[in-house]
C-alpha cells in the first residue's frame, strides 16, 4: 500500500443482503485491500447487512455509514433510486415497511425465475431451481443471483449476457416508494437523503435540472455526482447543480462484485472518491439528529 491509502471513501456499496455477491463481513475487508477509510453499505430496500457490517468494522480501522438505497417513483419516472444515510434503521415501522417490500421483492422474484424456466424449457435446457439460486443470495433473492445461477449452469457467458437474453425480457416490475413520502421517512428517521446516479433516470439536461431543483425543494439533501452511470460531462454538470442548489456532493461504485472490471471504492476510470465528501455528510447528520 502506497502512503495516501487512508485518503478514500465509497458511498455505495451493496451486500448480498440485496443484490451484491459478497457478504458484509467481506467488503469490511474489502474495504480494507482496497484502501479506504470509510464505505456505506447501502441495499436496496434492505437494512439486514448493517448490523454484521457495523460489527466487523468495529474490528477494524474502517468506518461503516449504514444506508439503504429505497425504490422510489417520481412522476413517471418508476425505479429512481434514493439513498439514505445515517439513518435509524431499528426504527419498528420503518422496518415493517421493509419488510412489506421484502415480501413483494420475493413473490416478483420467483415470478422472474419461473418466467425464465418457461425461456429455458422452449430452448430444451434443464430449468433452474430456487435452490440453486439461493446459493448466491443471502436475504431476498434478485435478478443478479438468477443471473449468477444462469451463469454456473454455462447458460450464459456472463452476468450482463444473462441480463441481455433472459432476465430483461422476464422482468416484473417492482412495487416503488412515492418519492416524497422516502424523503418524509428519512427525513423523519434523523437521515440525509441523496439522490442516487441521477443520469439513470434521464440524460436530459433541461428535464435533470427540473428534477434536481423540485427535489430539493421536496427535501433532497443531495446528488451523487461521481459515479459509474455517468460520464465526464454529465458529472460536471451534476456538481454545478448541486452547487447551485445547496445540495451535498456525494460518490459511490454501486458496487456489487459481479460487475466486470468494477472495483469497490473506484469510479469510472478507476478515479477514487475523496474522503473530503464525508465531512458535509456527517455535519448534516449530526445537525440533523442534534436536532
Amino acid at each position: 500500500m502506497t502512503n495516501d491509502t487512508r485518503q478514500y471513501i465509497d458511498l455505495h456499496v451493496h451486500s448480498n443482503c440485496s443484490d451484491g455477491a459478497f457478504s458484509p463481513s467481506m467488503l469490511v475487508d474489502l474495504a480494507q485491500q482496497e484502501g479506504l477509510n470509510a464505505f456505506a453499505i447501502s441495499d436496496h430496500d434492505s437494512i439486514a447487512g448493517l448490523a454484521e457490517g457495523i460489527e466487523a468494522a468495529k474490528r477494524s480501522d474502517i468506518e461503516l455509514i449504514p444506508a439503504v438505497e429505497l425504490s422510489v417513483q417520481y412522476e413517471a419516472w418508476q425505479d429512481v433510486h434514493l439513498l439514505g444515510y445515517g439513518l435509524d434503521y431499528t426504527d419498528k415501522d420503518f422496518l415493517w415497511r421493509l419488510n412489506c417490500f421484502r415480501e413483494q421483492r420475493v413473490h416478483r422474484n420467483e415470478a422472474i425465475l419461473a418466467r425464465v424456466n418457461e425461456r429455458l424449457k422452449d430452448e430444451n435446457l434443464l430449468t433452474i431451481g430456487l435452490d440453486e439460486v439461493l446459493l448466491h443470495a443471502r436475504d431476498v433473492i434478485g435478478r443478479p443471483h438468477i443471473a449468477r445461477a444462469l451463469l454456473a449452469r454455462g447458460y450464459v457467458k456472463t452476468v450482463e449476457d444473462a441480463f441481455r437474453r433472459y432476465l430483461i425480457s422476464c422482468n416484473i416490475p417492482k412495487h416503488y416508494w412515492p418519492i416524497n413520502d422516502a424523503l418524509a421517512e428519512i427525513r423523519r428517521l434523523g437521515g440525509v437523503a441523496v439522490l442516487a446516479h441521477p443520469t439513470s433516470i434521464t440524460t436530459n439536461r433541461e428535464d435533470l435540472r427540473r428534477i434536481i431543483n423540485d427535489l430539493s425543494r421536496q427535501g433532497l439533501d443531495g446528488i451523487e455526482v461521481f459515479n459509474n452511470l455517468a460520464q465526464g460531462g454529465e458529472m460536471e454538470f451534476l456538481r454545478r447543480r448541486a452547487k447551485e442548489s445547496g445540495l451535498l456532493i456525494t460518490g459511490g461504485s454501486d458496487f456489487h462484485g459481479i460487475e466486470q472490471g468494477l472495483q469497490m471504492g473506484r469510479g469510472r476510470g478507476g478515479v477514487r472518491f475523496s474522503d473530503t465528501l464525508l465531512a458535509p455528510l456527517k455535519n448534516l447528520l449530526f445537525e440533523r439528529q442534534r436536532t
